[in-house]
């Protein structure tokens, strides 16, 4: 990442960069054809991503665990926007059966599925594991979305065909990705209390989310399905994200002020991955201020990616079982 286009905003080869908003990236844009899931989306970047799709006509749906929260953020979309389709199904991604509820209940409506927005998650939580048995973060962060997009894929796939437009999938990474544990992810000891790092951790889980785009991508090529997936770093942005760090986080944002987003801004390159018409047939790329960069090694691991789409559904299987 080019530190003096962060800085500056300068933008980047898509015509955009750290300053670019989400309202910026999308306008013009006419969604009013797509369906869009976004998950996490009753508060930050969610809910601003939420809103700017809204704004574009796009039928959103807010997954949230919290349903007031949720209906409260669609109460605030549709002050701004009257007009705009906005609904909330309760979504816990920290637990497999809430996530095949939530699916369930969304294959009830029969609705069309166009953009599906992985982008909840938690950040730097102490040693905890789900309710299935698996360390909290890579649980919510990663096995919650990968489930929830497994479970959804028909769905995506019988849109695309039927429609002929393009489906996209966008995972919410992180930079922090580069920041994890040895050989990049704990498959013989993801819930070892004593070698747990909250910090490597979610690195841990982030790297999940580009591989989990990058292994879909990989599949969708090989069946020739108007799919695509990527993910992205939305960059810094002071939101409830940090409240498991908020001391720290403030006193980084200190001295470093001129690195940190707004949240319109840490909305944008979302956005722009899930409905801009330049990155039509882009995928399993990654992201970053509106602009593709390259991840780390382990992100571009075919083989880890791979490994990592067996362990999950093996994961999910057994704690199905438990």
């Amino acid at each position: 990442m080019n530190i003096f286009s962060l800085v500056t905003g300068r933008p980047g080869p898509s015509g955009f960069g750290s300053a670019s908003t989400a309202e910026q990236v999308t306008e013009g844009i006419d969604a009013s054809n797509c369906t869009t899931i976004i998950t996490g989306g009753a508060s930050g970047i969610g809910l601003e991503t939420a809103r700017v799709l809204a704004l574009r006509k796009a039928h959103v749906i807010i997954a949230s665990r919290n349903l007031d929260a949720a209906n409260e953020a669609k109460k605030l979309i549709l002050k701004d926007h009257e007009n705009a389709r906005v609904d909330v199904l309760k979504l816990d991604l920290a637990s497999i059966k809430s996530v095949r509820e939530f699916a369930d209940n969304f294959i009830a409506l029969d609705l069309p599925l166009n953009l599906l927005i992985n982008n909840a998650g938690i950040m730097f939580c102490p040693y905890q594991l789900s309710e299935d048995g698996i360390e909290i973060q890579f649980a919510t962060n990663h096995i919650g979305h990968f489930l929830l997009t497994n479970l959804l894929l028909e769905k995506m796939k019988e849109t695309a065909r039927t429609t002929g437009i393009e489906g996209r999938i966008v995972n919410l990474s992180s930079i922090a990705h580069i920041h994890t544990y040895k050989g990049g992810i704990l498959f013989d000891d993801l819930n070892n209390k004593r070698s747990y790092s909250d910090k490597r951790a979610y690195g841990q889980s982030k790297l999940a989310n580009i591989l989990h785009a990058k292994e879909l991508n990989r599949r969708f090529q090989e069946e020739g399905v108007n799919i695509t997936a990527n993910a992205v770093h939305p960059g810094l942005i002071m939101t409830p994200l940090m409240r498991h760090s908020a001391l720290i986080m403030r006193i980084l944002h200190i001295f470093s002020l001129p690195l940190w987003k707004n949240v319109p801004q840490g909305a944008a390159t979302t956005c722009y991955a899930a409905l801009h018409p330049s990155l039509k047939g882009a995928s399993g790329k990654y992201f970053v201020d509106c602009n593709e960069i390259k991840p780390s090694a382990f992100a571009r691991d075919d083989l880890l990616a791979r490994k990592l789409w067996d362990y999950s559904n093996k994961l999910i299987t057994s704690a199905s079982k438990a």
